[in-house]
């Protein structure tokens, strides 16, 4: 099909091409019809452009639309060739002060909490970045998309309104000048024919409904049939029900279907399939059908070619237009005039409002090309964004209507645009007036929620998903309303009063649709069957919670407005009573001589509802009242004598019982809605307009009516009436053993009630109820949390309620209560209380929560027995009332009070007679304490000759009335002082006591009275004394009993300690405290200690103990025992890696031999060091085999081990671990025969060698050649001429048990699979080259760590990797026995073969390319398997001094190759000694042999430095491997850090001092052995610069640098885009903290197939860079990721602190973040020690959560 296609398709091409832009425009200039013109001129060439095949061709298409079509019409508008005209229009327009800049997905926005007028203002990076605000505490998001960066707006702005860029543009004259002066006439004149007809056009098309058949001008003659099958988004099918519908509807593969649905989602529409009408519309039913089973179907068209091919061109047409109003504002206030036209159809027919009104129709690219358009003209230009904004606000109802019936989230919505008109304070105020969008937003809302009951209040549905989805497209609307009134009006209008004032009437109807909804009545007998909604409820409050607290600062803002509001309410609330009393029965209530009249009324019984937003409002308005004084000013204009106290408190007062009975427990049968709904009154996100307006409407009532009254009705109320109105009603109550439960509810509800009326006296700290401002109330918050427990800032600013900016208050006034502590490596910042603060405590508080409360007074409790005071928590001092509220102090002198408290205190008197509680007595107290604080305040603060009227030591002094003659309030106390049952509260008693005293002291003292004290306090002193007495014994005997308990205790810990010690030997880190230094052998005498060769230090043998963490039976380590093993974890790694880039094509043809110098990638071996018998673990293996596959039966879940790689957890410390290392005895001990004869040197000692291999070679080509018969085979071995004393015929005999051979197969196959990524085979001849590479790659990246961390090399270590190394040393040098001793000598030869050339060997790799370390410890570990069959007496030890001497020259020589030879200035002072001559002669051999390539000849000085350098890690990692291979101890100089190690290490070594002795003393070999090294070809071509080699010392690696502020690196994301779907923004950018790559994680667009199964870009890119393991950062979340292999994964606390030093995972809070430096270096230090695996095994082990995410798809 495509051939015939092309041709065609090349001459349209053509015929296209050769259309000129100018002539057509000149032809346009002449037409007398331009638009018929331009539309012909469209309606032949837009479909031979656009929409010519299945697929889209972007780029062409672009490039023939801008020649064809574009091209004229700019020549038309400039009136000449636009590359010259358009500069000329940019050069006479001035640059906009506005920044403007459309925000896109993910990209970072920037808001500054000290500057905005509001939230929502926010800028870019790059003004960001050039404004004063980088320097303030500001906010980073990102954005969602839509909206523009608001740098140039001044009245968003408090200061700093532009950034630098574009500060320049403000010119002098601010005065608005008409843009259009800076253009011609006859430019203005073009520019608004096309404009006018271009948007026209464009509207046109893009609104167009129907599907085959065009506008009539742009209708064709003759009609092809080729249709396009066009997908639509939506909001409720998810990517894989649509990938599963398309592979059915148009057969397509799983990638086009998963590209179709990116695209689908992304620009909301994509053809699926093109060609015929039929063919199209039999892939529209598929999909309808498939996906209309449970949802409403996807949308799905049949669209002709010819109009999509417009409709695409309609949507370039606007991103033209949008590209040149850039060019000038003049241009631009053109396209706004064209836009904002009335149309001919009258009202709303502008094209602006015709796009607008068909918002919900259009797809989502389309929208946003349009919205875009908008922001970049209309809301630039200010005269027009003025305009848009009354057209916006006209149409304002229609569009709310469309977007609650569309599904496309908010941000692809037009009516997201509010929040650019809504927020700025002129324009709202605009509307307000002119337009009543107040009254508009909220009539539109009420409209959208029609469901009401009998009474006229909102009733909601069951809160279902689609509830909840309609619900938030109605909450909306609350944000407009909300965005109208963020910013306050400093001066009013009267039209500005008048329409607020009616907008405010509109609110009142909303809230009384609110007031009393979702009533519940409670529940006897059973239990509720149904739980009742009561979501939707609770979600219209929290969403309101700030509009009405606006409202109410509007309120305050003006006082009419003030009045007229409170009036408004009123009336209202007057309403909602209207049937106050229908129904109930009055009733009159008498306690003491006092009643009153009220009604009948049980909150148990009856309906009950906490919705009461009328009755809160008013409470708010009424604070107001006092706060800005309207109510002493002008008593007259307010209706306060008509109010109803009684009216007004009942309602809040039956929400508070109803909250005292559920916590009693009454209303258990209402299931959990109840309790959530408690739970949200009393929560920080609604209390401030529900629990706190509640008890200021009833201080309100309280501080209007007699104290007596109102508590009389209090008791009525809570049910408490008959207890405390009937003498000894408590005692037959108790007398008669009535219910158990109603017990303990009575004295719940007692304990609540008191409870209630402390909080009334007490809490005065709102402005306008005490005389306080807002900082008081934020401050005693903030005291209140604290004294809990320390919290760190965002605990703190999540328990203090946020006004609508977000803002809590906290970070004025916090210096002022609290200190600050700085985090350690995890953990947080902390705020602690200031101990002077500990005295404003009130433990009655009332925003604590029960638990909240019990924690706060154990912790203030704790604090003053510390500081050795008494542990009274007496009421606080308070700040007095205001004016209005003063006469609330009242209820605490008043009668019934009095009589309760006295009721209560004797029932604790006769505490055996009553059911009474400790904490209803508790509150008791508080209440005295209370009233005697206020008394003293009265005093202290009272006029000369003014009497004070609060007398509440008088009263309580008096016994009671008769006829039962009780005592005296104060008597009873003075009794329970010294109740043995009331020892907690002996201190508050005592308090009372003291200030009561103090009190009478001040009276006597104002009434000249001359009695100095009275009996009471004499006694009472005495009584102390002896109490204190007493008191201080007890604490003597109780100290010295726990110390002796301690005693005993430590006792027990240390034998705990010696009998388990491997229990303690699990350290991690690699501390110096951790563990013993390594001294595990016998103490050696002082002679120098040497670690190899025939002077070795011979050491006796120790004999070694263990003990079986699964049988816990104890074991010597012997040889021909059962085998003993470690716990270990094998894993590739890269961590030492030169060269992340190398990758081995086929594992199974590798060879592994040589390692190169980059150690490209190397296996390494930790374990946890806990020893298991080889049995032992082998069942404990086998059941968690069993258990996995029991499990696959039933459900297939993830572990954090994965079984079929051989993956389980140590038994003892969950460490995650493959495979186990047997524990050995020194192996070298056990193989090396008597020395008998005098060793050879060097020369000799290769020569001897060279024989055996070339004799071993003979035979085996001897052996292959003649299998015939074995005769021959004897005759051939006799014939060779073998070296004296070698006989390879011999086979050594293992000293091995099975069980010990059977583990060192096992370690060795599993070290060998998991090295080369292959399947296990014991046989193959690589296993024993795996086993040396681990043991050489483990030894040194343990000697990195020790260098990088500057620690000694033979320092105390950690135990688990003392042992872990020895193990791993020993295990290499033993796994020979266990392999067929030919393979291993074929390895030698080819080993020594590349140090010593041989004939029969070609292929080796030149001597730069072998990393020496690896090629010392191999050539080492083989060489038994010559020496075994050597019996002329050579020792194994000569051979290892020969080898180790052998290497180090190969290694020096290698330094000289590599080294860079810059000279340093250095070399004059330095005279030269003996290293530095012997240095430069080798160095000139060296050169010599290279042909003279190398460079010029350096100082003697500079070399041996660079010789020394480079050696050293060489050397320190011999010195740790002789060490653990032969078991001579560390000398001691090694232990501590900073000596200069170089000599001891030589010693240690038994090398000269001078390194280069060795080559004068083997010079006769040595130099034919250099010559052959230097010959080598690649030699060369490193010399000659045409290759490259690693030059020594290597570099260690470290993660990448990552920048000082967050922000950078979010902005350096947000530029990211995803690699695969052609510039489309990453939506999860993620950064591999190892190499510094971006990735697009967490998508479908960067999915790659990694072993047969698809993965995300993180998982594939560990797999590349980091072999299986990788450390990521999730930029938009600030998350660092570990992942390792496809199943394992977890995250990990990020590097970036805020300024109170906590992370942000998920950037919830925004606050600027800085790296931590020593949190990174944690993070390295895990990499570096391969503990990634192991963090992750123990992070998934500790949270289920994370075995369920699928981590191969980040």
């Amino acid at each position: 099909m495509a051939s015939e296609l092309e041709p065609e398709v090349q001459a349209i091409d053509r015929s296209l091409l050769e259309c000129s832009a100018e002539e057509i425009a000149g032809k346009w200039l002449q037409a007398t019809d331009l638009t018929r013109e331009v539309y012909q001129h469209l309606a032949h060439y837009v479909p031979q452009i656009y929409c010519r095949g299945p697929n889209p061709f972007p780029q062409k298409e672009d490039m023939l639309a801008q020649h064809v079509l574009l091209g004229p019409m700019e020549w038309y508008l400039c009136g000449e060739d636009p590359t010259f005209g358009f500069p000329k229009l940019e050069q006479a327009n001035k640059p906009s002060h506005l920044c403007g800049r459309v925000f896109k997905v993910g990209e970072p926005t920037y808001s500054c909490r000290d500057c905005a007028v509001d939230p929502t203002c926010v800028l870019c990076m790059e003004c960001f970045l050039g404004s004063i605000h980088r320097d303030h505490r500001y906010r980073m998001t990102t954005s969602g998309g839509g909206g523009f960066c608001d740098c140039g707006d001044t009245e968003a702005w408090k200061e700093g309104p532009y950034c630098q860029k574009h500060d320049l543009n403000t010119s002098e004259t601010e005065e608005e000048e008409d843009p259009l002066v800076h253009l011609s006439e006859d430019v203005i004149a073009r520019t608004y024919n096309i404009f006018a007809i271009m948007f026209r056009y464009a509207v046109e098309i893009l609104t167009w409904e129907k599907e085959n058949e065009l506008p009539a001008e742009l209708e064709l003659e003759e009609q092809s049939d080729t249709y396009y099958c066009m997908l639509f988004n939506d909001e409720v099918h998810t990517y894989e029900q649509v990938i599963y519908t398309l592979q059915k509807a148009v057969n397509c593969t799983q990638k086009e279907a998963i590209g179709f649905a990116t695209t689908v989602d992304r620009d909301g529409r994509r053809s699926v399939r093109y060609g015929d009408f039929q063919y199209c519309e039999q892939a529209k039913s598929v999909i309808v059908r498939n996906t209309s089973r449970q949802t409403k179907p996807l949308k799905v068209q049949v669209m002709h070619s010819s109009i999509v091919a417009h409709q695409n061109f309609g949507l370039k047409l606007l991103s033209w237009l949008g590209n040149v109003i850039g060019y000038s504002d003049g241009l631009r206030r053109i396209l706004c005039q064209v836009g904002l036209q009335e149309g001919p159809d009258g009202e709303s027919s502008s094209l602006v409002d015709r796009l607008m009104l068909s918002d919900s129709k259009l797809w989502k690219g389309a929208r946003s090309v349009y919205h875009q358009l908008f922001m970049s003209s209309l809301l630039m230009d200010l005269k027009y964004k003025k305009l848009f904004a009354i057209r916006f606000a006209k149409n304002y109802q229609q569009l709310q209507k469309d977007f609650m019936e569309d599904d496309h989230e908010r941000a692809v919505s037009v009516t997201a645009l509010s929040v650019q008109f809504f927020t700025a304070p002129t324009l709202a105020r605009m509307l307000i007036t002119e337009e009543n969008l107040m009254t508009t937003i909220i009539k539109t809302f009420m409209d959208h929620l029609r469901h009401r009951d009998s009474q006229g209040r909102f009733q909601f549905e069951r809160y279902t998903a689609l509830q909840a989805f309609k619900f938030r497209r109605v909450q909306s609307l609350i944000l407009d309303l909300k965005y109208v009134l963020i910013s306050k009006p400093t001066e009013w209008s009267d039209e500005l009063r008048q329409k607020f004032l009616e907008g405010f009437d509109a609110f009142l109807e909303l809230l009384k649709c609110m007031q009393g909804m979702d009533p519940i009545t409670r529940q006897v007998g059973q239990h509720i069957e149904m739980e009742p909604e009561w979501e939707a409820a609770f979600t219209l409050q929290m969403k309101l919670t700030h509009v009405i607290s606006m409202m109410q600062d509007w309120c305050a803002l003006d006082e009419k407005v003030l009045i007229e509001a409170y009036k408004k309410c009123l009336a209202v609330l007057m309403q909602c009573h209207g049937g106050f009393t229908d129904g109930e029965q009055p009733i009159t209530l008498s306690i003491c001589g006092h009643s009153v009249e009220t009604i009948r009324y049980c909150v148990s019984q009856e309906k009950v509802s906490i919705h009461l937003p009328v009755s809160r409002l008013l409470a708010g308005l009424h604070v107001l009242l006092s706060k800005s004084e309207v109510a002493y000013k002008f008593p007259e204009l307010l209706p306060l004598s008509e109010l109803s106290p009684p009216m007004l408190i009942e309602h809040p007062l039956r929400c508070l019982v109803l909250c005292a009975q559920v916590h009693a427990g009454m209303w258990r049968r209402n299931g959990f809605s109840l309790v959530n709904q408690i739970y949200y009154y009393h929560n920080v996100k609604c209390r401030r307009e529900m629990f706190d307006k509640d008890i200021i409407m009833l201080q309100t009532g309280v501080s209007m009516m007699d104290p007596n009254h109102f508590l009389m009705i209090m008791l009525s109320r809570f049910e408490l009436y008959q207890i405390f109105s009937t003498p000894d009603y408590g005692k037959r109550f108790s007398s008669e053993i009535t219910h158990k439960d109603v017990v303990q509810q009575n004295n719940t509800l007692i304990e609540e009630m008191l409870y209630l009326i402390i909080m009334l006296v007490g809490e005065r700290f709102s402005p306008g109820v005490g005389q306080v401002d807002a900082t008081d109330e934020i401050k005693r918050e903030i005291i209140h949390q604290l004294s809990i427990k320390p919290m760190a800032h965002s605990e703190l600013v999540k328990s203090l309620p946020e006004d609508e900016n977000k803002e809590t208050g906290m970070e004025g006034v916090i210096e002022a209560v609290a200190h600050f502590k700085k985090p350690g490596l995890t953990g947080r910042g902390m705020y602690e209380l200031k101990p002077e603060c500990a005295k404003e405590f009130n433990l009655y508080f009332y925003h604590f929560s029960r638990a909240e409360q019990s924690k706060a007074e154990e912790a203030q409790r704790k604090l003053k027995r510390q500081n050795r005071e008494d542990t009274a928590l007496p009421p606080p001092v308070l700040p007095p009332f205001c004016p209005l509220f003063a006469s609330l102090v009242n209820i605490l002198q008043s009668d019934v009070l009095l009589c309760i408290m006295r009721t209560i205190l004797q029932w604790a008197v006769e505490h055996n007679g009553y059911a009474w509680s400790e904490s209803m007595l508790q509150r008791v107290l508080h209440l005295i304490g209370m009233a005697l604080q206020e008394e003293k305040q009265h005093l202290e603060n009272a006029m000369e000759e003014h009497v004070v009227t609060f007398t509440f030591t008088q009263k309580i002094s008096k016994p009671g009335e008769a006829p039962n003659n009780s005592p005296s309030i104060l008597a009873m106390l003075e009794t329970l002082q010294n109740a043995p049952y009331l020892e907690v509260h002996k201190d508050m008693i005592r308090w009372i006591l003291k200030t009561f005293n103090a009190i009478k002291k001040i009276r006597e003292s104002s009434s000249t009275s001359p009695v100095a004290e009275t009996e009471g306090t004499i006694m009472e002193e005495s009584s102390r004394d002896k109490d204190k007495a007493e008191r201080k014994r007890k604490a003597e005997i109780a100290r010295l009993r726990r110390e002796k308990i301690m005693a005993q205790m430590s006792e027990m810990q240390r034998h705990f300690i010696d009998e388990n010690k491997e229990l303690f030997q699990q350290t991690l880190e690699l501390d110096a405290s951790s563990s013993a230094v390594l001294d595990n052998g016998p103490v050696v005498s002082d002679k120098t200690l040497i670690a190899l060769g025939p002077a070795k230090t011979q050491i006796s043998e120790q004999r070694q103990f263990v003990t079986c963490i699964l049988c816990q039976e104890e074991q010597e380590v012997k040889v021909e025992d059962s085998a003993m093993v470690l716990a270990a974890f094998v894993q590739r790694s890269t961590v030492l890696s030169k060269n992340r880039n190398k990758f081995i094509q086929d594992p199974e043809k590798y060879d592994p031999l040589f390692m190169h110098p980059d150690l490209s990638c190397g296996t390494h071996t930790g374990s946890c060091g806990h020893v298991m018998h080889a049995h032992c673990w082998q069942r404990y293996f086998d059941s968690v085999q069993a258990k996995e596959q029991r499990r696959q039966q039933r459900l297939r879940l993830h572990t954090s081990y994965d079984v079929e790689n051989g993956e389980f957890l140590c038994p003892l410390c969950e460490c995650l671990s493959n495979t186990v290392i047997p524990l050995l005895l020194p192996p070298r001990n056990i193989f090396s025969r008597l020395n008998f004869s005098d060793q050879p040197n060097l020369t000799q000692w290769i020569r001897t060698v060279s024989q055996q291999i070339k004799a071993l070679q003979a035979l085996r080509k001897e052996g292959s050649a003649s299998d015939t018969a074995s005769s021959k085979h004897v005759e051939n071995v006799n014939e060779l001429q073998l070296p004296e004393g070698f006989r390879p015929d011999f086979q050594p005999k293992n000293p091995y048990s099975e069980s010990i051979k059977e583990m060192l197969t096992t370690f060795g196959t599993a070290t060998y699979k998991v090295g080369l990524k292959v399947h296990p085979n014991e046989e193959d001849p690589r296993v024993p080259i795996m086993c040396w590479g681990s043991c050489a790659y483990t030894i040194q990246s343990l000697e990195r760590i020790l260098s990088d961390e500057d620690k000694p090399l033979f320092g105390p270590l950690p135990c688990r990797l003392d042992d872990c190394l020895r193990s791993l040393t020993r295990f290499a040098a033993a796994h020979w026995t266990v392999v067929s001793l030919s393979v291993v000598q074929g390895h030698f030869g080819r080993l020594f073969a590349s140090l010593v050339p041989n004939d029969s060997h070609e292929d080796l790799p030149c001597i730069l390319d072998i990393d020496m370390f690896h090629l010392l410890v191999s050539l080492v570990l083989a060489f038994p398997t010559l020496q075994c069959q050597d019996f002329s007496g050579i020792s194994l030890g000569t051979g290892d001094l020969h080898i180790f001497h052998l290497v180090t020259m190969a290694h020096i020589v290698q330094i000289l190759l590599t080294s860079c030879t810059e000279e340093n200035g250095m070399d004059q002072e330095n005279p030269t000694g003996e290293e530095e001559l012997a240095v430069l002669a080798l160095y000139k051999t060296v050169r010599q042999y290279t042909g003279s390539a190398l460079r010029g000849t350096p100082s003697g000085w500079h070399l041996w430095r660079t010789v020394k350098a480079g050696v050293m890690p060489f050397l320190k990692c011999s010195a740790l491997f002789f060490h653990y291979l032969n078991g001579v101890p560390s000398p001691p100089d090694f232990q501590a850090s900073g000596t200069n190690n170089f000599e001891h290490l030589c010693n240690y070594l038994s090398l000269p001092n001078n390194l280069i002795c060795l080559f004068q003393e083997n010079s006769e070999i040595m130099n034919s052995l250099i010559e052959s090294w230097c010959r080598n070809n690649e030699v060369r071509r490193y010399l000659e610069g045409e290759r490259d080699a690693i030059s020594y010392p290597r570099e260690s690696n470290k993660l990448i640098d990552l920048p000082e502020d967050y922000s950078s690196l979010i902005n350096q994301a947000s530029n990211f885009s995803c690699p695969k779907s052609g510039g489309d923004k990453s939506r999860a950018p993620t950064l591999c903290l190892v190499c510094g790559t971006l990735l697009c994680s967490q998508s479908y667009c960067c999915q790659t197939e990694l072993e047969g199964e698809d993965v995300g870009a993180c998982t594939a890119h560990t797999y590349s860079c980091g072999s299986g393991a990788g450390i990521f950062l999730r930029v938009r979340e600030c998350q660092v990721l570990f992942l390792a292999g496809k199943t394992k994964g977890c995250f990990y606390s990020p590097p970036y602190l805020d300024d109170y030093g906590e992370t942000d995972q998920g950037l919830r809070r925004g606050n600027p973040l800085r790296l931590c430096r020593e949190r990174f270096k944690k993070i390295q230090k895990l990499w570096h020690q391969h503990s990634v695996t192991e963090e992750i095994g123990h992070a998934q082990e500790a949270n289920q959560t994370l075995v369920g995410i699928d981590w191969q798809h980040l």
